[in-house]
């Protein structure tokens, strides 16, 4: 069968994918990538097809781009609170839940997010490539929900594979149980809008599946995964870091317990920079009885005076060579970053930032016993966070814990187990004559 891939122009969206569709590609079956334009090296490096649909996504332009649009979408609203409140889709207390906070954190979350990451051109051209290629199966970021519309266009099956927890699911559901509560006159559904429109302009119209897929590829193990009634298949979660290269210091075994410091692509690509504190990262861990290897690039080492001693600097290093090595993680919460960890069974200090679901995965995390995270707003102090190390390093609990959902998503079907069972989903879905 052919299978289309749809993601975001950002490499940790796309990295995700990669294994997946390397099996389908090593299954036999045809296999192309379609993003902006941004991301066609990277997917050409990754061995796969690429074809790229509407415009640059820019991101190094973005973020003031973003932050305008949450500002106009808010202005929509009768009583309009801080823009960038209503972009915390984690939000899961019952108190902030009122229909009003859901009515605008789907107004901000539509304009800004979805409408904006599926542009018209961008889903015209989705159209236009499904409708020539005809592919059985469109595997789409949940973020690209244009990839949906091109699927239905084309009468192929699609599902969502997902970056992150299923916060738009989760969010979703209760949207839509909050709207049905109300009288009809004041259901306003700007998703359902903006999606069905879109359609409409293919002669499709709009369900709820152009939201959530067909069903749900979720990598995420199912301890750590937000309850919801959606169908989901869930894969085992595999390492790909990019093009890269082990280096030499890497092929020794360390001579003391090593921590890996890493803030991880998301947050530098696209939303342009981090949020914690380089050099107060590199304080904290700058009096551990450890080697410190804290993947960092020029810029983000630019506030910096004098290394600590037991910390070795690398611009990049492939987190599937390094882990294996680390007995800790110290890391922003990202997903990939997390995940990695995960898979290699190394207890994890998050700091986290406000990125999409960072928090609510942090607080996964800690409760799982894998990892701990700071306590309280505020900037971060390096003792606690060099108290936080020490405690998972000397700890053997965190280790264990870690160790245990290392054995979870073992247990989980892998890439290549999973093309059958696709094989099956994708011939009950797909409509294609």
């Amino acid at each position: 069968m052919r299978v289309l891939f749809v993601t975001l122009a950002a490499s940790p969206h796309f990295f995700v994918q990669v294994p997946l569709a390397w099996a389908l590609r090593a299954a036999g079956h045809e296999v192309r990538v379609a993003s902006q334009p941004d991301l066609v090296d990277a997917i050409t490096a990754a061995g796969l097809s690429a074809t790229p649909v509407g415009p640059r996504l820019a991101q190094d332009e973005s973020v003031e781009k973003l932050r305008r649009r949450q500002e106009k979408a808010a202005e929509r609203l009768a009583e309009p609170p801080d823009a960038q409140e209503l972009m915390r889709i984690a939000e899961d207390r019952p108190e902030r839940l009122t229909p009003d906070f859901q009515d605008g954190l789907f107004t901000v979350m539509t304009s800004a997010i979805f409408q904006n990451f599926s542009a018209e051109e961008t889903v015209d051209d989705l159209v236009a490539l499904t409708r020539r290629w005809r592919p059985d199966l469109v595997i789409w970021d949940t973020l690209m929900m244009g990839g949906a519309v091109a699927a239905r266009a084309s009468g192929a099956a699609h599902a969502r594979l997902l970056y992150g927890l299923d916060l738009v699911g989760a969010a979703r559901e209760r949207h839509l149980a909050s709207l049905a509560a109300r009288p009809r006159e004041l259901r306003e559904d700007p998703l359902a809008e903006w999606l069905g429109w879109t359609a409409e302009r293919y002669g499709v119209g709009f369900t709820e599946d152009l939201v959530t897929g067909q069903w749900t590829v979720d990598p995420t193990p199912a301890s750590l995964r937000p309850p919801t009634v959606l169908p989901w298949v869930p894969v085992r979660h595999v390492p790909h870091n990019g093009p890269s290269v082990v280096p030499e210091w890497l092929r020794e075994p360390p001579a003391r317990r090593r921590v890996c410091l890493t803030l991880g692509l998301s947050f530098r690509e696209v939303m342009g920079g981090d949020q914690a504190s380089v050099p107060a990262l590199l304080e904290s861990l700058g009096e551990l009885d450890a080697e410190v290897v804290a993947t960092l690039d020029a810029g983000q080492l630019a506030g910096v005076g004098r290394l600590p001693e037991n910390v070795r600097v690398a611009d990049f290093v492939p987190l599937d060579a390094l882990l294996p090595s680390c007995s800790a993680i110290v890391h922003q919460g990202g997903f990939g970053t997390s995940m990695n960890a995960l898979a290699h069974g190394v207890p994890q200090v998050v700091v986290p930032n406000d990125l999409w679901d960072i928090h609510p995965r942090a607080a996964l995390v800690e409760r799982s016993g894998a990892g701990l995270r700071p306590t309280g707003p505020g900037p971060l102090r390096p003792a606690e966070l060099r108290g936080l190390v020490r405690r998972v390093l000397d700890e053997p609990s965190y280790a264990r814990n870690a160790a245990r959902l290392r054995n979870e998503i073992l247990a989980t079907p892998s890439p290549a187990e999973l093309v059958p069972v696709l094989e099956r989903l994708t011939a009950h879905h797909r409509r294609i004559s």
